[in-house]
């Protein structure tokens, strides 16, 4: 931070922490829990995935970095699902607090809240993984009907006219006497669905 070194781990695991509008303190226990339990060192024959960082008594680097949450509209990142910062550093002092208290206090470290940073990451593997609480994913059963109509019309947008809709958009001609005004029983509907 500001071209001065704030904290440095050895082995261990380095969280890249994102927090959204729609966490509470049980999303914040669940990634404790995942974090300290999740089986991504080797034991001592070699043999990968099977142990922890709290089995290998290695240290945690925690980052908060907002930009996770990023949604892309167009190509242009939007943030609007990231915690706004007030809720979000009380948030992340929560969350390592939970941390310090589930495992060693003095193998969590973390950077500063908020600033600017540069980040060294030397990733063995690499092995990079995403973790996400179980309220952050998306189940169909649970979009609102808004949020289906909204899916409805973007389908619709993609969809290129059919045969049949580029016939009825065509311009008719006077003198077809097949052609008809509408005015004499024509009860085709040209509604939008």
């Amino acid at each position: 931070v500001g071209g001065e070194q704030i904290s440095s781990i050895g082995r261990g695991l380095c969280v890249l922490l994102g927090i959204s509008l729609e966490d509470t303190q049980r999303e914040l226990e669940h990634m404790v829990r995942k974090i300290l339990n999740l089986r991504v060192f080797e034991d001592e024959s070699g043999k990968h995935w099977s142990k922890s960082v709290m089995d290998k008594q290695y240290e945690v680097l925690c980052v908060s970095q907002f930009t996770l949450q990023c949604i892309l509209k167009g190509n242009k990142p939007d943030y609007h699902m990231a915690m706004p910062t007030e809720q979000a550093e009380t948030f992340y002092n929560n969350f390592l607090e939970q941390l310090r208290k589930a495992y060693k206090p003095e193998l969590i470290k973390d950077g500063k809240f908020g600033a600017y940073m540069q980040v060294h990451i030397q990733n063995d593997g690499p092995v990079t993984i995403e973790l996400e609480s179980p309220a952050a994913t998306v189940d169909p059963k649970q979009l609102t009907k808004l949020e289906k109509q909204q899916q409805r019309k973007e389908k619709t947008r993609t969809k290129v006219p059919s045969e049949s809709s580029r016939e009825r958009n065509a311009p008719r001609n006077k003198d077809d006497p097949s052609a008809s005004s509408g005015a004499e029983g024509d009860v085709s509907s040209e509604r939008e669905p």
